[in-house]
């Protein structure tokens, strides 16, 4: 089996991935991806957060995003039996980008992906991690050829798992863990919309609550071509799609709520319904000797605040900055520099979807007097801005908005 070397070796050619080995190769590293697939390839959490355009300029790539052609994204509309309540991302309490976009995620991640080895990043593709050592002096992995089968031995100064759902390193270093959150499942596909109300904005995402059961919602993002990303989210025993056909549960809940449907009465469905289930996740830690995970590989949450990619990237824009210390041979702790800081804005994201499913954010969010002030610190949430220490709904999360709920409840 023959061997190579590589300074640092990256699981998963995704945004993480890609940002990750951006950033490092610009620091003067030689990054290798191991991509188990071909790009382009299709990939949900089509619908970006504003933070994720720091990252994406920290990576050096914001100019092939802005020139894409991707469909604005400039705020988030929330909807439920007649009420209607808008978010626009330039009134968000704290600094930053006011505006992101909506991506068909085969053509972004294919893009940031470019950028990178434009940049000079080696990206491998079709090439399977199927055992990882960590036991010796350096991490060593043996990958697969997809094509040929052959096998060979990768040794590397650091690993870094963005392997999303895949969750190599969980899977291969036994450490994953149970979600605390229900299994929930979502049926999705992409529609030609022929959206024709001349009301209809699309540059915000829609967030529609099912009109009976409140922890059913669904997504309506639309894309920049006419077409738009559709799903419904609710428990398993709800859906019952491993019961039927996925595109008949995903018409009859469409059918189910008057406004989505009376929107999409001209739409195409024209591309298989997918459903993924059970996919929140939690590890036993994010990093150890030699590794670190990013994004989904470490933690997944939740669809409904499209908080997956901003937290890819931030892992991924932390663990940079940690391996760069690491290798030059500073003293560094991978739990108070990498572990702990993503961890604080991975707790008020999961405080924000727990509170969704309970009903409680729902009522924040709908809330007709909302404070001008308040909701420009919930904006900022929703905007992905979740490391925000200045923000009280950041810095005391739990509290502080269990307290607003109370006031925006109706008697």
């Amino acid at each position: 089996m023959r061997a190579e070397k590589g300074n640092i070796v990256i699981i998963g050619a995704g945004p993480a991935g890609s940002i990750a080995a951006a950033l490092l190769n610009n620091k003067g590293y030689r990054a290798v991806i191991l991509e188990r697939d071909a790009f382009p390839r299709f990939s949900i959490g089509e619908s970006l957060l504003p933070q994720c355009m720091e990252f994406i300029e920290q990576a050096g790539m914001l100019d092939a995003v802005r020139n894409a052609g991707f469909q604005l994204k400039d705020g988030a509309a929330f909807l439920f039996q007649g009420k209607h309540c808008e978010f626009w991302f330039a009134d968000k309490f704290t600094a930053g980008f006011d505006s992101t976009y909506q991506v068909q995620r085969d053509r972004f991640d294919a893009l940031l992906a470019a950028e990178a080895q434009r940049m000079g990043v080696d990206i491998r593709w079709r090439q399977e991690v199927v055992e990882a050592d960590f036991s010796g002096e350096q991490p060593v992995l043996t990958v697969k050829d997809r094509d040929s089968e052959d096998r060979y031995r990768m040794t590397a100064d650091f690993v870094l798992d963005a392997s999303g759902f895949g969750r190599v390193l969980p899977r291969l270093l036994d450490l994953e863990k149970p979600s605390g959150f229900p299994v929930r499942q979502a049926v999705f596909t992409h529609i030609e919309d022929r959206i024709d109300d001349p009301r209809y904005d699309r540059n915000k995402i829609r967030i529609i609550v099912h009109p009976e059961l409140t922890d059913v919602w669904y997504w309506l993002i639309p894309f920049s071509n006419g077409r738009c990303s559709l799903g419904v989210v609710g428990e398993a025993k709800i859906l019952k799609v491993s019961e039927r056909d996925p595109q008949a549960v995903l018409k009859q809940f469409v059918d189910a709520e008057p406004g989505l449907s009376a929107l999409l009465h001209n739409a195409v469905f024209d591309t298989p319904v997918n459903s993924i289930g059970g996919y929140s996740a939690n590890v036993k830690r994010l990093h150890g000797k030699g590794y670190a995970l990013l994004g989904n590989a470490g933690e997944f949450l939740d669809p409904v605040f499209s908080s997956g990619v901003t937290i890819a990237m931030k892992s991924a824009s932390l663990a940079a900055e940690v391996v760069d210390r690491q290798l030059r041979g500073m003293a560094v702790d991978w739990q108070k520099e990498f572990a702990e800081p993503l961890q604080k804005g991975v707790d008020t994201f999961r405080t924000f979807v727990s509170s969704w499913y309970d009903g409680g954010l729902q009522d924040v969010v709908l809330y007709q007097q909302q404070q001008p002030n308040i909701k420009a610190m919930i904006c900022s949430i929703l905007a992905g801005y979740v490391w925000d220490e200045n923000n009280p709904y950041v810095k005391n999360s739990e509290p502080r908005l269990k307290t607003l709920v109370e006031l925006c409840r109706e008697p």
